[in-house]
């Protein structure tokens, strides 16, 4: 038998052919290249400018950014412990590190392809790891005490998005079956639930938790904690109404096979249902973590300086008074957000392709 030859490949185009197909293809095409070009010239490059070429690199105080009319990015360089820490004890910042190196460890270890023991690691970090971290943090067990009054920056970003991210999505399943529920009690209760918390902004909802609650309660609340109880239960009724689009999109047929199994409920959704639904809502589940990252700002409307109120805080310091050093900070925290708004992206894209690679197959 003659071996099967396969068809030759086309050669690949060149950048000539490229540009010509993909960008000069038509009168059209070509018009809208040419202002897409014209408006990156327009902004990236005053931008570069800024940020690069007539930007202080050094310095210790304002009069080293006033010589330089760019980015003041020795402030960054200067407050950047208290950009990572706030106004954590300088000589306990050891223990925020060990809790960032665990928690960045361990989501490397769940986000890697081809590790092993993801199960046991992902159990731990969901039961081990956040009562570690909070001992660590605020003290006990032979560790000295740091008052929540004294976290910020960095730290208090991380600690609210985590927080909210672990406790919304299984508080938003919950939900979600509540309200899908044939029990009327267990219906109403969640249906409640979730067009209460969706009715009002969070803003108004941190300010009741931290201020208008103590006052009409006469109890004295931790700002800390009463801003991770607000932001959980806040993003867990918008979690509910992801998880319910899932469940809606999952076909009749695949709950009557469960029955038909001889299934239990919770078996049925356990092993069956949401697996399914929430390989569905994947995208809507990460665009929810990633408003809830970017809404952790908010919580200083309370008082509490997480990344973007610790650089606002220190930009109106008179030491570093100088016309660019707000924006410098502005523009630092940008990028640092980007870049975990773009990793939970991308990396749930990726996990989109993973799940679904047995349906193409």
């Amino acid at each position: 038998m003659t071996p099967s030859r396969r068809p030759p490949r086309e050669p690949m185009p060149g950048p000539i052919e490229w540009l010509r197909e993909n960008l000069f293809s038509s009168w059209g095409n070509a018009a809208l290249t040419v202002l897409a070009l014209a408006i990156i010239y327009w902004t990236v490059v005053p931008f570069v400018t800024w940020a690069i070429v007539d930007a202080a690199w050094t310095g210790t105080g304002r009069d080293d950014c006033l010589a330089y009319d760019g980015a003041c990015w020795p402030f960054v360089m200067q407050r950047i412990g208290q950009i990572v820490y706030g106004f954590y004890d300088v000589g306990q910042r050891w223990r925020v590190d060990i809790a960032l190196i665990v928690l960045a460890a361990g989501l490397a270890w769940l986000t890697l392809p081809r590790v092993p023991g993801k199960r046991p690691v992902g159990a731990l970090m969901l039961t081990l790891y956040p009562v570690a971290a909070f001992f660590l943090l605020a003290g006990g067990m032979g560790l000295e005490h740091v008052p929540t009054t004294r976290w910020g920056g960095f730290m208090m970003t991380m600690i609210v998005a985590m927080t909210g991210i672990v406790a919304s999505l299984p508080l938003g399943i919950l939900l979600a079956l509540g309200r899908r529920s044939d029990l009327p009690v267990v219906k109403g209760f969640s249906i409640a639930f979730i067009e209460l918390w969706r009715g009002v902004p969070l803003v108004t909802v941190l300010f009741m938790a931290a201020n208008m609650l103590p006052l009409f309660a006469g109890l004295s609340v931790n700002k800390v904690l009463s801003a991770l109880i607000a932001v959980a239960l806040f993003s867990a009724a918008y979690m509910a109404e992801v998880v319910r689009g899932g469940l809606a999109a999952i076909p009749k047929g695949q709950y009557e096979a469960a029955n038909a199994m001889g299934l239990p409920y919770w078996q049925a959704m356990a092993f069956i249902i949401l697996p399914q639904a929430l390989r569905l809502a994947l995208p809507n589940i990460v665009g929810n973590f990633i408003g809830l990252l970017k809404d952790t700002s908010l919580i200083s409307i309370i008082g509490l300086f997480d990344l973007l109120g610790i650089v606002q805080a220190g930009s109106t310091d008179p030491e570093w008074a100088a016309p660019n050093t707000a924006m410098t900070g502005y523009v630092f925290v940008g990028v640092v957000f980007w870049a975990m708004c773009f990793s939970m992206s991308r990396y749930a894209k990726h996990m989109e392709g993973v799940l679904a690679a047995g349906e193409r197959r």
